[in-house]
């Protein structure tokens, strides 16, 4: 009690109380606080006492009054304590919630050998199994197995030693999960052969458990449908896609040591033993295992920056088991092996020496941990994944495309679930060394005839590339965005490359430095790129449509269905988008598409001026999609490039609730979109509108494209289950009735 209260509510350091104690159980020949004899706890007692005087500055409260308020107190305070604040941050919990005091009679669990304590859950809390799962200890206080202190039993072992306890435990178990409908994570006391409930309450679960959980209980009987979607956030669905060690590499590998598996996945990093160290290395970029003797509420920081946790102390319901399976991090808890003490600057790990900055490799499934690097794969989305995904698409409204490039990317997304692609960025597919060469030969041709010479030879590339992509999407649409980056950017910038350059062209050196040089600009972002590009030299835009057209002849007349959507990038204004939409047109009848292949044409909406236009855009395109990082960029006046400077802080202090970048600006880019969408369907009622970037694979940003009634998002093909299961979460928190978009019926004029 005295080591708790001062730990808890005076934040006193209790590793200083733990070092008396285990001095005083050295000395007596023990491993556990419960084998001290009286004399022994006496000498423990007074010495704590002494240590409190001395680090507190006042003796002990021996006022039960006295306790119970500074006890209150120390709840109120803990809301703006460093690791409440964190919790919050990492959870987008206001910080005006508050929080709140219950005061309960004690029961006691250590009073002797009659008397336990524990904590169980209804269903296993990291894989999902319907079995009862839990630990727990005899002679002992709660705090002992949650804070790690002990090793505990499982809770089958009381099954021998207290058969009626634990039947009556059983029963309450399955009467607890049967009304309120979900796994339940049960605190109770043992005191003199009586059981006492001291709470319920959800059980936090790894991603995976709670994915089993779902629909398992639908199976049973026990929940619908709607309510398994409900129950599983989307960033559980992503934290599902997250790495799993190599089998091939773990079967040649040597695990070094074993500990519980007490939250599953795995984790590469280099060693660190402080949470401090954990952040400060993951601000500098490296990735980290936390190694600690155990882990207490001070470390949710560094949990929360390392990738995996390995600590030498504590079960399957210790500190670092729980926050772990909270957090889906990989976590060994209980390793014996493990040799380390409390402010370590090493540790020993079956005799071996760990240093700080040791690379390390554990595996949270089975417990096992390795030295070194081991590689890394994906896991494969099926079984209860599946069933619970194929849930959620019943119900949403929002299709789910993916952003991809390559042929591979595409198959990856459809496997995924991607209903076609919402962004091809041909930029991407120029870099490859056999064709860069070509792309700055036509960069640096005098005229437009060798541009075309160029052009030419790319065309056979450009041709296979969007073949592929529309080969693995069949059936499916695929939004190919012509040219939209600067031209410089294919360019070499060093003397030595752009040399190299000038030689292979059989062009003379300063000829090139000096073409190198006009093409550079002061903000490339607002720069020539984009439909600036087809304006000006429309060729290069007429070879990229060709290739398109071309490939989706040769699969129509294959037998294939492609359905191109080919998008113009950086518009705002329809005299800019008129030209290169004819030229489309064009294209598609010189190449025989026209009536073979069903296509689209439409523009990205990049720039305030498109949305702001967008009636008058709407009466020529056939879709549109939000480029939500360019518009971000230009509606706040960031550089996505440059503002990780500045607006960490401004996510500190609330100015921007999340990254802009991460999270649509709702209040500020998100009216501008509602102001796009209202007048694009005033103009044009079938035009269909969606967004593409990393934001479509975020769940708030989903959400609020439902609201305001896009058809649907883009993102990463791995992020595809997530805006899946968001669409639904928006679906059925929603409805499917648009109501917050602007109607504006009203036609501006150019």
């Amino acid at each position: 009690f005295i080591q708790m209260f001062a730990d808890v509510c005076l934040d006193l350091e209790r590793s200083k109380f733990e070092a008396i104690l285990d001095q005083v159980k050295a000395s007596k020949g023990v491993k556990l606080d419960t084998e001290l004899d009286t004399e022994a706890m006496e000498t423990v007692c007074a010495e704590f006492l002494r240590l409190f005087n001395k680090l507190a500055g006042i003796p002990f409260p021996s006022s039960a009054k006295e306790q119970l308020r500074i006890a209150i107190d120390a709840v109120f305070k803990s809301w703006n304590n460093p690791r409440a604040i964190k919790y919050r941050a990492m959870n987008y919990i206001p910080d005006d919630l508050g929080t709140a005091v219950n005061v309960q009679v004690m029961v006691f669990g250590n009073m002797g050998e009659d008397c336990a304590t524990g904590v169980g859950f209804t269903r296993d809390p990291s894989t999902g199994e319907n079995v009862r799962y839990g630990e727990y200890l005899m002679n002992a206080q709660g705090e002992d197995v949650v804070a790690g202190i002990r090793t505990p039993l499982q809770i089958k072992e009381m099954k021998k030693t207290l058969p009626k306890i634990y039947k009556q435990l059983m029963d309450t178990f399955d009467l607890l999960e049967d009304h309120y409908k979900d796994m339940q994570d049960i605190e109770f006391t043992i005191q003199n052969y009586k059981l006492w409930l001291l709470q319920t309450r959800n059980g936090k679960r790894t991603a995976n458990a709670a994915v089993r959980m779902a629909t398992e209980m639908v199976d049973e009987g026990l929940i619908d449908r709607k309510t398994a979607v409900l129950r599983v956030a989307p960033d559980q669905i992503e934290k599902l896609l997250h790495d799993q060690l190599d089998p091939k590499a773990v079967k040649r590998a040597k695990a070094i040591a074993k500990g519980l598996p007490a939250s599953p996945g795995a984790a590469v990093g280099q060693v660190v033993f402080t949470s401090e160290d954990a952040a400060k290395w993951k601000d500098a970029g490296k990735k980290t295992i936390l190694v600690r003797l155990e882990t207490s509420p001070e470390d949710i920081g560094g949990m929360e920056a390392s990738e995996g946790v390995l600590t030498a102390r504590g079960g399957m319901t210790s500190h670092a088991a729980v926050v772990a399976r909270g957090m889906n991090k990989c976590c060994i808890a209980g390793c014996s092996a493990l040799s380390i003490k409390h402010h370590a600057t090493d540790a020993r790990l079956n005799g071996k020496l760990i240093r700080q900055g040791d690379w390390m490799s554990i595996d949270g499934s089975t417990g096992k941990v390795y030295m070194g690097k081991l590689p890394v794969v994906k896991p494969d989305v099926g079984g209860s994944v599946g069933v619970l995904l194929d849930y959620a698409d019943s119900f949403r409204k929002l299709g789910v495309l993916a952003n991809a490039d390559t042929p591979k990317d595409a198959k990856v997304a459809r496997n995924l679930g991607a209903e076609g692609i919402g962004l091809t960025r041909t930029e991407h597919m120029f870099f490859e060394k056999s064709r860069i060469k070509v792309v700055r030969e036509m960069i640096l041709a005098f005229d437009k005839s060798g541009r075309q010479r160029a052009l030419n030879k790319l065309l056979p590339f450009q041709r296979t590339d969007f073949h592929g992509i529309l080969e693995a999407m069949n059936g499916l649409p695929v939004v190919i965005r012509l040219l939209d980056p600067p031209l410089h950017e294919f360019l070499p910038h060093k003397a030595d490359e752009i040399a190299a350059l000038a030689r292979s062209l059989g062009r003379d050196v300063k000829e090139v430095e000096a073409k190198v040089e006009s093409l550079k600009e002061f903000n490339p972002m607002l720069g020539f790129r984009g439909c600036r590009l087809g304006v000006v030299y429309p060729e290069i835009n007429e070879m990229q449509i060709r290739a398109v057209f071309e490939a989706s002849v040769a699969l129509a007349r294959a037998g294939k269905k492609p359905y191109p959507h080919i998008e113009i990038p950086l518009v705002g204004n329809l005299k800019e988008y008129y030209p290169l939409k004819q030229l489309v047109l064009k294209v598609a009848k010189d190449t025989g598409a026209e009536g073979l292949v069903k296509y689209k044409v439409g523009t990205m909406i990049e720039i305030p001026r498109a949305a702001l236009n967008a009636d008058n855009l709407a009466t020529e395109c056939d879709f549109m999609s939000f480029g939500t990082n360019d518009l971000t960029q230009m509606t706040c006046g960031f550089s996505r490039d440059d503002a990780g400077s500045f607006l960490k802080h401004y996510t500190q202090k609330k100015i921007y609730i999340r990254d802009p970048f991460q999270s649509i600006d709702q209040n500020g880019v998100g009216k501008l979109m509602k102001v796009c969408v209202g007048l694009a369907r005033g103009a044009n009622s079938h035009i269909d509108i969606g967004v593409c970037g990393e934001h479509g694979g975020d769940p708030t940003s989903v959400e609020f494209c439902h609201r305001i009634g896009l058809d649907n998002v883009s993102c990463s093909p791995y992020r595809v289950p997530v805006a899946r299961m968001a669409a639904a979460h928006a679906a059925l928190k929603y409805g499917t009735t648009v109501t917050e978009t602007v109607a504006i019926t009203m036609r501006s004029k150019l």
